[in-house]
């Protein structure tokens, strides 16, 4: 199974996808240009994932702004992490901000607060437990 790329470039793949739907749409309205009402709503319907596409990379670009930049311990390249979780963007390495969730199995859950809080308890739960049966 394919690794899971960093956020913001999955965001990015989706947004220049929406371009590609988009064109896709306004190129099939050629096929209807004897009807120019029809090739008229293809070409306004192509244009709106075209236009949802420009709003997603201004919002990416606005949220990379205020991204994290770790250096990544296994290509020693910088990243830039959203949330307490996220994977680099060059090598796929998974990364966290949290030292609370270092150590344990990577998921994406924990950029979610109450899934995070309730990871770190049961940690904490579990070296309690291995501290009693130590003594």
């Amino acid at each position: 199974m394919k690794k899971q790329g960093n956020k913001i470039l999955r965001i990015r793949g989706y947004a220049l996808a929406l371009i590609f739907i988009g064109m896709i749409i306004m190129y099939a309205g050629v096929f209807f240009r004897t009807i120019p009402w029809l090739f008229g709503i293809f070409l306004f319907v192509g244009l709106l994932p075209i236009l949802l596409s420009f709003a997603i990379y201004f919002w990416v670009g606005m949220i990379s702004t205020r991204a994290l930049t770790v250096q990544c311990p296994n290509c020693e390249r910088h990243t830039k992490i959203l949330g307490h979780v996220d994977f680099c963007q060059h090598c796929k390495e998974p990364l966290t901000v949290d030292k609370e969730l270092e150590g344990e199995d990577f998921s994406l859950d924990y950029n979610v607060p109450h899934r995070r809080e309730k990871a770190i308890e049961e940690k904490k739960q579990d070296g309690n437990m291995q501290k009693d049966e130590q003594a």
